[in-house]
């Protein structure tokens, strides 16, 4: 489906039986923006890491089924919404870290982790509290669309999940194109009450 470079080297490696490899290649590729995302939307920096731990194992697992409907970039974005939503919804437990036996996949994930610096702008005051009262799937959208530039459909992959049938993923995304606008128009109008304060 995509014609990405990482992504024709990722099944390369995985028609190889090299998944530890395919792994790391998507984690040094993706893992800096994905980890960005995950800084952007936790307050705390440790439920961030864990939640990018979570995907980075996921993603470890979950690769032998993938099946190129979209990039590995959407599929990894995918997986961190999803470990974004179990680590807000855990309760404080330790997690066992399950590929903790595979050198090379922690250490890409511990690298990505330490070296990632979150976006070189910020944005300012007013726009970051606005923000934060969305709800998490407007959060989710504003984010996945404004700042990562995904495309409709992989916003709609990102959020109705891989199992999701064509047609629903489809209308999750016109959905999206409505509710994308709402929330602009939500901004702006909040933001020029509050500025004029």
């Amino acid at each position: 489906m995509s014609s990405l470079p990482t992504d024709s080297l990722v099944r390369s490696l995985l028609a190889a039986g090299e998944i530890d490899r395919a792994t790391e290649l998507a984690i040094r590729t993706h893992g800096p923006e994905i980890a960005g995302w995950l800084r952007s939307i936790f307050t705390n920096e440790a439920d961030a890491q864990e939640a990018f731990s979570r995907m980075s194992e996921e993603l470890w697992r979950s690769l032998q089924r993938f099946d190129g409907r979209c990039s590995i970039r959407t599929w990894c974005y995918m997986l961190a919404r999803h470990a974004a939503v179990r680590e807000r919804a855990r309760t404080r437990h330790p997690h066992e870290v399950l590929f903790a036996t595979i050198p090379s996949v922690v250490a890409a994930v511990t690298h990505v982790w330490n070296t990632t610096q979150v976006g070189a702008a910020r944005a300012d005051e007013v726009y970051e509290a606005l923000r934060k009262e969305l709800d998490d799937e407007d959060q989710t959208l504003l984010v996945l669309r404004v700042d990562k530039n995904l495309a409709w459909r992989e916003i709609a992959l990102v959020l109705c999940g891989e199992d999701a049938a064509t047609e629903a993923v489809e209308r999750k995304a016109s959905t999206l194109r409505k509710q994308f606008e709402r929330i602009k128009v939500w901004l702006r109008e909040r933001a020029a009450v509050r500025l004029r304060d």
